[in-house]
């Protein structure tokens, strides 16, 4: 069992107060600060951090919100704030909401009933009830994946996305194309992955595309696979995420079909099993990591009281792969 601030003191036959001044920085003359070191580094005692955090006036603590633990984005997004926030000694503190969206505004309030330093959330949709919790709370808010005009936001660059995937496969000769999204819900990834895509494709006026829609779970998009091939029958299916590619391949496997000379399929993301499997899939790469390192960069600044672009977009990257054929 971890001992306590009063027990090191104790040992170390100074003030309680002196401990505690000793472990948030404060000023110890050198004998004292001596004595300490040597009970600490004798019994193992580890700081409880964040009981101290709470009880501090400021804190170190960032509440980052997200909407499920078991995606790569999120993961990806998650190491790059924990490893920015480690290097200026911010702890990071994850409410997981399981897409459960009144979960999500609870978290917000939570989050700021203790006293964190600020609140990053990897928003899937923004609606009134966020914003009204956004005015409410007195912590800096951060926005990743989504745009309000009322927050600062984080975001990839989903319409230029679009437009790279969809002049890609235009130059590729394909004509007959599925696009496969989700709900517009999700601004990002259901509108504007989506309207990019349509930018591109209306340059050629002889393309045949029918549009769509499922959730984001790979089950779900190997399900829609049988109605968009019976209905539409087209040469290539575009999905907006990698986990819809990963299930729309699986389903054309099942299916017998040889990918990319029977059916190609593209999606958008540039996650790492996407490049591991057989044939590995033609997507765009959505830097995570890198957004991560940014968005927590720029919650320090803000807590900190720095000038913030209200608006930052991160980049994207085409990367072309094994899944798709050229017909031309």
């Amino acid at each position: 069992m971890n001992m306590t601030i009063g027990e090191i003191a104790k040992l170390a036959g100074v003030a309680k107060s002196t401990v505690s001044r000793f472990l948030n920085g404060g000023s110890v003359g050198k004998e004292t600060r001596l004595k300490i070191e040597r009970v600490i580094s004798e019994t193992g005692y580890v700081p409880n951090t964040f009981a101290r955090s709470l009880k501090a006036k400021k804190t170190n603590i960032i509440g980052t919100i997200v909407p499920r633990l078991n995606s790569y984005a999120t993961a990806e997004t998650l190491i790059g704030i924990d490893e920015r926030l480690r290097e200026e000694n911010y702890q990071l503190l994850i409410s997981n909401t399981s897409q459960d969206l009144e979960r999500e505004i609870e978290s917000i309030y939570n989050l700021a009933n203790q006293k964190i330093a600020g609140i990053i959330l990897l928003a899937t949709q923004i609606t009134d009830q966020h914003l009204e919790a956004f005015a409410k709370v007195d912590v800096p808010v951060l926005l990743v994946g989504q745009e309000s005009e009322h927050c600062y936001s984080l975001i990839h660059n989903d319409e230029e996305a679009g437009i790279l995937l969809g002049k890609y496969i235009l130059a590729k000769g394909h004509k007959k194309i599925a696009y496969l999204g989700v709900t517009e819900k999700d601004i990002a990834v259901g509108v504007k992955r989506k309207r990019g895509f349509q930018q591109a494709i209306k340059e050629e006026s002889n393309s045949d595309v029918m549009y769509y829609e499922t959730s984001f779970s790979v089950k779900d998009a190997t399900e829609k696979f049988s109605e968009i091939m019976d209905h539409h029958a087209p040469t290539i299916i575009v999905c907006a995420t990698d986990n819809i590619a990963l299930g729309i391949l699986k389903a054309a496997q099942i299916r017998g079909l040889s990918i990319p000379f029977d059916l190609s399929i593209t999606g958008f993301g540039g996650y790492e099993v996407t490049e591991i499997i057989h044939p590995s899939i033609t997507t765009v790469k959505f830097f995570y990591k890198d957004a991560g390192e940014l968005a927590a960069e720029k919650m320090i600044r803000l807590i900190n009281g720095e000038s913030v672009e209200k608006l930052t977009v991160s980049h994207v990257k085409m990367i072309e792969r094994e899944s798709v054929d050229n017909r031309m």
